[in-house]
């Protein structure tokens, strides 16, 4: 993997890898963990989101598993109870370009790689670790999907990390939400520029500033509002919708070193 590039080949997996593969022409990528045999568990929408109410919601049906005229013969139907499902990593890529999520990077290749949803500043837990937090979400489910508080994505980092933003209120795990969001906000807060220059350079340079800031900012290793919540903790909160609430069993994290 390189500073323009995170594809890998399937050869080079282990189980507990962080993968994903652009969908809709590299608008959207659909994020998974890949646990071995050929198989990646993942979460997608399986309907159960109303809508984000924008343009957003075609690119939604994308982040599922491949759909296909023959069923595959390795890919069990999922139930409709929840949305985390097992799938072979064909079905998952879905004819795409397989990608590998990098953790742990330094604040400089962070920002050189412009596009949010490929790194995070975060550091990975151990594989195995990693493996069991997937099994265990794919039979008791990562609660409602939605695309910018609870998607594929920050399903992979928790699986990844066992870090979770337990205010819903705000901003989830996934970088390329902030992305989706950072881009337009970053073309806003640079518009004030016009009633002082005329300079479309001054005022593209402040607009990629903000958008990186934003980016690294809501990284979720930089975020003060996570903390790290037991998989067993997350289902059993889910069930009962106390999710928000913070109890001795959950570990605060220290606040990052700036």
């Amino acid at each position: 993997m390189g500073l323009f590039s995170n594809r890998v080949s399937k050869d080079s997996l282990k189980p507990g890898d962080h993968i994903y593969s652009w969908r809709t022409a590299y608008i959207y990528a659909h994020h998974g963990i890949y646990v071995g045999d050929n198989k990646v568990i993942h979460f997608t929408r399986r309907g159960q989101e109303v809508g984000t109410g924008t343009m957003l919601d075609v690119l939604l049906v994308s982040s599922g598993p491949a759909r296909s005229q023959v069923p595959c013969s390795t890919c069990i139907p999922p139930e409709e109870d929840h949305g985390v499902v097992s799938s072979c990593l064909n079905c998952f890529l879905a004819g795409g370009i397989l990608y590998r999520f990098e953790y742990a990077v330094s604040p400089a290749l962070f920002l050189a790689k412009a596009r949010g949803g490929t790194c995070t500043l975060a550091v990975t837990d151990p594989d195995d670790v990693v493996v069991h937090r997937a099994n265990y979400l794919l039979n008791n489910g990562f609660g409602c999907y939605n695309v910018f508080k609870n998607n594929c994505e920050d399903f992979a980092i928790y699986c990844k990390t066992g870090l979770l933003v337990l205010d819903k209120r705000t901003m989830g795990q996934s970088g390329q939400a902030v992305s989706i969001i950072g881009g337009p906000l970053a073309a806003v807060l640079s518009t004030p520029l016009r009633l002082v220059t005329t300079n479309v350079y001054g005022m593209a340079a402040t607009a990629v500033g903000v958008y990186c800031a934003s980016r690294y900012a809501a990284d979720i290793g930089m975020r003060r509002d996570v903390m790290k919540v037991s998989v067993e903790d997350l289902t059993s909160r889910l069930a009962t919708g106390a999710l928000q609430l913070v109890e001795p069993s959950m570990q605060a994290l220290p606040a990052p070193i700036s």
